[in-house]
């Protein structure tokens, strides 16, 4: 490849598109966008990176050919788009976007409650010369999956917007689409299929191979794409506390904290001395991370041991050594990346 930029994809569109700028905002990649009808943006944190705003369908496509380096879709639109080999997934669950696709029937249908039973549906109008009609914007996995579940025969409708009208309007029986939370299909009178998940879905990071494997510029923005995600989902579930506790000295603290079941943070407390304007000794500061889930049970224990001054904020981000992310990626790279590159990466730097 020639091109010296580096292009990431974003949704350009609907609930994914908000949803993906409020993610990487919220890991401290916020997308500069001077006017929303451009599709051309900036990512502060990264200058070397140009944002290009595409359709989400249509950017696993650009990134298998080379258009788009790397990018953030639905993995639906991934595993549809059959990009294997060409596309890597670097990070599958982002933690939004989350969605399955599934087959849905009419109401009326109350013989029709599970697959094995659209099967012997679809047989019975097969002697009424009258093939199943699947309405669906994911041609490919539902065909296999109807496939393997010997729901056969059929055929499979294209449809690009709202597929719940199709039974309604007559020119499809039955709908294969995506849902989080079942309402939109209940509205429109149709019922999910017991047993009918084809896919399970949310937003993933995915990139080019070749331009991973041979244009290390790329390889090191997925690094440090990968550093801000893993450290911002794994600080989602965290808080940070700090308190002050009176003790004979740092060990004697320590053993304290580990006598309480929530207090024992990632590796252990971070232990400093206080000092105090009357000069009384035996003050120390103690830092920790709980899970926010055991947030009040922490409190409680810091109380329990002679804790005060407690003050918590949220977690922005808890980094690890490496992110496990990338050891996964440079595996999947692992004899189209040459060792001295694939090391080189792994030191630290310093301009993110």
């Amino acid at each position: 490849m020639d091109r010296k930029e580096i292009r990431l994809g974003l949704p350009s569109k609907g609930r994914l598109e908000g949803e993906t700028l409020a993610f990487l905002d919220g890991c401290g990649l916020r997308v500069d966008r001077i006017n929303p009808r451009q599709y051309v943006a900036r990512i502060p944190a990264f200058p070397q990176v140009t944002v290009w705003f595409q359709r989400a369908s249509v950017i696993p496509l650009q990134v298998r050919d080379g258009d788009i380096d790397l990018a953030i879709t639905g993995y639906d639109r991934v595993a549809e788009a059959g990009v294997d080999g060409d596309v890597i997934v670097l990070y599958d669950r982002l933690g939004y976007g989350n969605c399955e696709l599934v087959l849905a029937v009419p109401e009326s249908w109350q013989a029709v409650e599970t697959v094995e039973d659209l099967a012997a549906e679809a047989r019975r109008r097969a002697q009424e010369g009258r093939p199943l009609r699947v309405a669906t914007k994911y041609t490919r996995l539902v065909g296999a999956f109807l496939e393997a579940h010997q729901v056969t025969p059929y055929r499979l409708i294209a449809v690009e917007g709202a597929l719940e009208a199709a039974p309604g309007m007559g020119y499809a029986d039955i709908i294969a689409d995506l849902t989080a939370t079942g309402t939109t299909l209940r509205d429109n009178h149709l019922k999910r299929l017991e047993g009918s998940a084809i896919l399970y879905s949310e937003a993933c990071l995915i990139g080019n191979r070749q331009a991973l494997s041979r244009r290390p510029e790329v390889l090191t923005v997925a690094r440090q794409l990968l550093e801000y995600i893993e450290a911002h989902l794994r600080a989602r579930s965290y808080h940070a506390i700090i308190a002050n506790i009176r003790g004979e000295s740092p060990e004697a603290v320590a053993a304290r904290v580990f006598s309480q079941p929530d207090l024992g943070g990632l590796q252990g407390p971070t232990i400093s001395r206080v000092y105090v304007r009357d000069g009384s000794p035996g003050w120390y500061a103690i830092s920790i991370v709980v899970r926010k889930d055991r947030l009040h049970a922490a409190v409680e224990q810091l109380r329990a041991i002679g804790g005060s001054g407690v003050v918590v904020t949220p977690a922005t981000y808890i980094f690890e050594e490496e992110p496990a992310a990338y050891r996964r990626l440079l595996e999947q790279l692992k004899g189209d990346v040459p060792p001295d590159r694939a090391t080189a990466d792994r030191q630290p730097r310093t301009n993110w």
